[in-house]
């Protein structure tokens, strides 16, 4: 078994997370952009143009929601280095040994 083995459960750097939120933000208020810029082009069409703007409307406010979010913590299970011994002594006297 050569799998790579994790030692530490640390998140990203705050630095890191703080990247990735900027990032999250920047892109979904960039699309807003397009949208009032459609909603302007297309004002002949009304109900185009309404459509437009009621797509860039919340963008804002899901923005910041999305960019304010702390991400979840992992769950998924890894290989752990654990110490031979403890495995064993943590179980019951005759189980696991074919006792």
């Amino acid at each position: 078994m050569n799998r790579p083995v994790l030692i530490t459960t640390a998140a990203p750097s705050p630095a890191e997370q703080l990247s990735r939120r900027r990032r999250k933000y920047v892109v979904m208020m960039a699309c807003r952009i397009p949208c009032l810029v459609l909603a302007g082009l297309t004002a002949h069409v009304w109900w185009l143009a309404l459509t437009f703007l009621a797509i860039s409307i919340p963008l804002p406010w899901a923005a910041v929601l999305i960019a304010n979010d702390v991400p979840p913590r992992r769950t998924d299970r890894v290989h752990r280095y654990r110490r031979p011994g403890l495995a064993r002594s943590a179980a019951e006297p005759g189980q696991g040994r074919g006792e």
